[in-house]
């Protein structure tokens, strides 16, 4: 079995973010974001990796090399313009010589892997499509799937009126080799609106499995990938363990972190300051009485004195000034720097 994860795109609904640091590799938990895939696949004995990569490729290569630090093989393709979900895979092909697992690069999940692999295997199945239960169902593709598994209609997007179950593709798929023979080369192709229709207009072998109980999470907005690092930090997301959240930092005596919050090396906090329910990158320097609540700060952040941050996503090497207010909803790009008495927020 081998594995391809879909990580060509530009993250446009994460930026600012997104405009320097490429999404599969924004930090989660003080992590680059695919590691959280890569551990997924490592666990169900799935070592042989291909990264379909367009935006930014060469800092994810820089950022994860061949992968034997992580206890994968890594391997990269480049697509020349976006080709699409199924695009990519297609133009993958020289590197797929057996079943494959296919990953969206957006997606934490902790559901069962090997599990799915199995039950693939035993319906000798041509395509599997890992379905999660949703509260917004029509926000994604509606898969329904008859008792047995076998899926009978896959609607991408379908109004409201049309969402009869609430089980959604759910970013993950196993594949026979012998789907490759259904996708044009060198053209935009999807899996969501061509290629898993196609595949059920033919009769295919075409099953849906559905875990339980698993955490599913699409980090491609701000406020999911926020949520995600607070279902980190509280133990949601099964395999996932967090067992240094202090790192080799200076911390005052008379400063307040609380127990759930991470904290990276070569950070400064100093007295007064309190930091609960966040995540602080390598180098952050928070002054007195400075309040990180339920935040996440990327790298070498400087939070002033007295200033407030709280329900946001503060990017890499900014510098909020003395009694600044960053509020809920707030996601600031690399490098901005707020002066003095600042008041920002906003919708995630």
């Amino acid at each position: 079995m081998q594995a391809l994860i879909l990580a060509g795109g530009k993250g446009t609904r994460l930026r600012p973010l997104t405009v320097y640091t490429p999404k599969p590799v924004v930090p989660v938990c003080n992590r680059p974001f695919l590691l959280y895939q890569l551990d997924t696949l490592r666990r169900a004995g799935v070592t042989d990796v291909t990264l379909s990569l367009s935006y930014q490729p060469h800092k994810i290569e820089q950022q994860l090399g061949d992968g034997s630090d992580y206890g994968v093989r890594l391997s990269y393709t480049v697509e020349p313009q976006p080709l699409g979900t199924a695009g990519g895979y297609k133009f993958a092909e020289d590197l797929i010589r057996e079943p494959t697992v296919v990953f969206n690069g957006d997606i934490v999940t902790d559901f069962d892997l090997q599990s799915a692999i199995r039950e693939h295997d035993a319906r000798g199945a041509v395509a599997t499509v890992v379905l999660a239960p949703v509260e917004n169902p029509c926000d994604y593709g509606v898969v329904e799937a008859v008792e047995g598994g076998r899926v009978t209609r896959f609607a991408e997007k379908p109004v409201a009126h049309d969402c009869g179950v609430n089980t959604i593709n759910a970013g993950t798929y196993i594949l026979d080799p012998k789907v490759l023979d259904f996708i044009p080369a060198g053209e935009g192709y999807s899996f969501e609106y061509d290629l898993f229709p196609a595949l059920l207009a033919r009769g295919e072998k075409f099953y849906a499995h559905v875990p339980e109980g698993a955490y599913w999470m699409d980090i491609g907005a701000p406020a999911r990938y926020l949520r995600v690092h607070h279902d980190i930090l509280a133990g949601r997301v099964r395999g996932v363990k967090l067992d240094r959240r202090r790192g080799d930092s200076d911390i005052a005596t008379r400063a307040e972190i609380d127990r759930l919050s991470l904290v990276a090396d070569g950070c400064t906090v100093k007295p007064g300051a309190q930091v609960v329910n966040s995540v602080l990158g390598e180098g952050v320097h928070v002054e007195e009485k400075a309040q990180i609540v339920n935040s996440v700060v990327w790298p070498h952040t400087r939070v002033g004195a007295g200033a407030q941050v709280s329900d946001a996503v503060v990017g890499r090497g900014c510098h909020i000034g003395r009694s600044a207010k960053v509020g809920a909803g707030a996601v600031l790009g690399d490098k901005t720097s707020l002066t003095d008495y600042t008041q920002t927020g906003g919708a995630l």
